[in-house]
C-alpha cells in the first residue's frame, strides 16, 4: 500500500518551506510519498495489526499540515519518527484504558492483552532511555542523538555540531556506558 520514494528533486527542508510559506499541497504530497513507508513500518511495530497501522498513517499524516505550521523541524524524518511513535504509543495507552475495563469485567486473560503487555513495557523502557538521555552532559547528549536517533556518521556530527572528530568518539562511547549504567539504576 505505502510505496516511499523520491517524488521531487526538493529536500525534506525545501518541500517543508514551500508548505509553509504558500500552503502548497503538493509539497505534503511529496513528503507523503517519500516517508509513507516509514511510517507505515513504525505503526506496524507498535501497534501490530495492518489495518490499525494503515489507519494511523493516515491520521499522522493528516495532522501534518497543522503541525508544520506549528513546529520548527530542523531534522524531518527523526521528527516524524518521534511523532509516529508518540501517535502510536497514545493509541496503545487509549487500548490499554479500554483493555483494562474488559479484564475486570470478564477477569481473563487473553494472548492479546499478554502480548498488549509487552508493548506498555517497551513503552516503559523507550520512556526510561529518553530520561537517561536528557541527564547525560550536552557533548555526550547531543553525540548520542545525532548517532542512534538521526541516524549520522561521525563525520556529519562533527560537521554539524564542531566538535573534532575525538572528542565525538568519546562522546558516544562515554555516553552509551552512561546510558547503560542509568538504565540499569532506573530499572
Amino acid at each position: 500500500m505505502f510505496v516511499g520514494k523520491e517524488s521531487s528533486g526538493l529536500s525534506d527542508a525545501e518541500l517543508i518551506e514551500l508548505f509553509k510559506s504558500k500552503s502548497d499541497p503538493s509539497a505534503l504530497a511529496d513528503l507523503f510519498v517519500r516517508y509513507s513507508a516509514l511510517v507505515y513500518g513504525v505503526c506496524l511495530k507498535y501497534l501490530k495489526d495492518r489495518d490499525d497501522a494503515k489507519d494511523a498513517v493516515m491520521q499522522i499524516f493528516e495532522k501534518l499540515s497543522q503541525s508544520l505550521k506549528d513546529h520548527e523541524i530542523e531534522y524531518f524524518k527523526s521528527w516524524l519518527y518521534s511523532t509516529t511513535r508518540n501517535h502510536c504509543l497514545m493509541q496503545l495507552r487509549a487500548r490499554k484504558k479500554v483493555l483494562g475495563e474488559e479484564i475486570d469485567e470478564n477477569v481473563m486473560e487473553t494472548s492479546f492483552v499478554l502480548h498488549h503487555e509487552d508493548d506498555i513495557s517497551n513503552e516503559l523502557e523507550i520512556t526510561k532511555l529518553e530520561k537517561c538521555i536528557e541527564q547525560l552532559r550536552n557533548g555526550q547528549k547531543d553525540c548520542i542523538r545525532l548517532f542512534y536517533l538521526k541516524e549520522m556518521c561521525y563525520k556529519e556530527i562533527v560537521d554539524q555540531t564542531g566538535i573534532e572528530l575525538k572528542k565525538v568518539k568519546s562522546h558516544i562511547q562515554n555516553g552509551k556506558r552512561n546510558l547503560k549504567i542509568c538504565m540499569e539504576q532506573s530499572g
